[in-house]
């Protein structure tokens, strides 16, 4: 008798990873605008079928060295799981925005 054989199949879910995303913006845009930009970031993740699990904004901070003419700016925190394939979109989108001063986007270990 010829057996079958089985064939796995790859699970239907994207396989999720853990990320922290720091952020540093303008200090001198509104709270409406900063709050906007919080929510913008959260949507983007939930979009593409992520899950911010917290959002922390820090306040604003003295800067190490001048970032485009500021001394200072407003740290934020968010802490997300995402398919890795939209982490380089969520990149462009942070690059490309004029509130974002830098940011920097590390996957979490655990």
């Amino acid at each position: 008798m010829a057996r079958k054989k089985t064939v796995e199949q790859a699970p239907t879910e994207k396989k999720l990873q853990d990320y922290e995303l720091v952020y540093i913006v303008n200090p001198d845009i509104t709270e409406e605008a900063l709050e906007a930009r919080m929510n913008g970031v959260s949507q983007f993740i939930t979009s593409r079928e992520g899950v911010v699990s917290s959002v922390d904004k820090w306040g604003k901070k003295k800067l190490a060295y001048p970032l485009e003419h500021f001394l200072e700016g407003t740290y934020i925190l968010t802490r997300f799981r995402m398919s890795p394939a939209h982490c380089r979109e969520l990149e462009a989108g942070l690059i490309m925005s004029e509130e974002v001063l830098r940011h920097l986007l590390v996957k979490a270990e655990g």
